[in-house]
């Protein structure tokens, strides 16, 4: 990813979670099926290039005040179909080379691992720890890009 994306996107991120972390009562954004599209165009383009495939989405869901399960229900199948587009079009171009596929299986009982443990701890916590936890993991996010 380019050096000025990187920065800028994690900049991004940074000042973002901080404002949000530090307003909690942000009036919840009104929003209309061409602001969703919008988002979610952007959403696409941003994973695209970076491979950070939910970040707008989540921080929109967030915006809009939705409770932590219908937030869930948008940003993960975005996420996913994201990733998944993006494998196929890296797939389809020869990138992915026989490393990269074993790398991946080496990695997939780890990922298994935390989802189901995410899966486990979601169950347990309310309203404003997930609003917590997400600002918290968008700010590190961003943070991670900038250093």
């Amino acid at each position: 990813m380019p050096f000025h994306v990187r920065i800028g996107i994690g900049a991004f991120l940074v000042a973002y979670s901080l404002y949000a972390w530090f307003r909690p009562t942000i009036a919840p954004a009104k929003g209309a099926a061409a602001a969703d599209a919008g988002v979610g165009f952007l959403n696409g383009v941003l994973g695209g290039i970076t491979g950070l495939a939910g970040i707008l989405v989540t921080i929109w869901c967030g915006l809009r005040g939705w409770p932590k399960d219908a937030q869930r229900t948008v940003f993960q199948p975005v996420a996913v179909t994201v990733f998944l587009m993006t494998a196929l079009w890296i797939g389809a171009k020869g990138a992915v080379t026989r490393d990269t596929f074993e790398l991946f299986l080496i990695g997939l009982p780890a990922l298994f691992a935390g989802t189901w443990l995410g899966l486990k701890l979601y169950g347990r916590i309310n309203e404003a720890t997930f609003r917590k936890i997400v600002l918290a993991l968008l700010l590190v996010s961003g943070a991670v890009l900038i250093f």
